[in-house]
C-alpha cells in the first residue's frame, strides 16, 4: 500500500494552536520546540490569548511547514510535552 497524498500543499504557512497553564516559561519552553523543528520560525509572530478566568494560555503559532513529516514531528512532541494540554 503507497502512502496516502496529504491534502496539504508544501511548502505552506501552517497555524498551530497550543494551549497549557499559564505559568512561567511556557510560553519559552514552546518556542524552544518550534524552533527545532521550523529554524526560521519567527518568535515575534506568536499570538498569545489567556483564558477568561486567566488560568490557561494559549498560543497561535504559524510555521513555514515543508513537510508532512515536520508537521508530525512537530505535533508528536508539543503533545507530548508536559506543560501542553491541547495542541491543535
Amino acid at each position: 500500500m503507497s502512502e496516502p497524498e496529504s491534502l496539504i500543499v508544501f511548502p505552506c504557512d501552517f497555524p498551530i494552536k497550543v494551549m497549557g497553564l499559564r505559568q512561567h516559561g511556557f510560553a519559552q519552553a514552546i518556542l524552544e520546540v518550534v524552533k527545532k523543528h521550523s529554524p526560521d520560525y519567527d518568535p515575534a509572530t506568536v499570538e498569545m490569548r489567556s483564558s477568561r478566568e486567566g488560568k490557561y494560555l494559549s498560543l497561535t503559532i504559524t510555521v513555514k511547514a515543508s513537510s508532512q513529516q515536520q508537521l508530525d514531528d512537530l505535533y508528536r512532541e508539543l503533545c507530548d510535552h508536559n506543560m501542553v494540554s491541547m495542541v491543535l
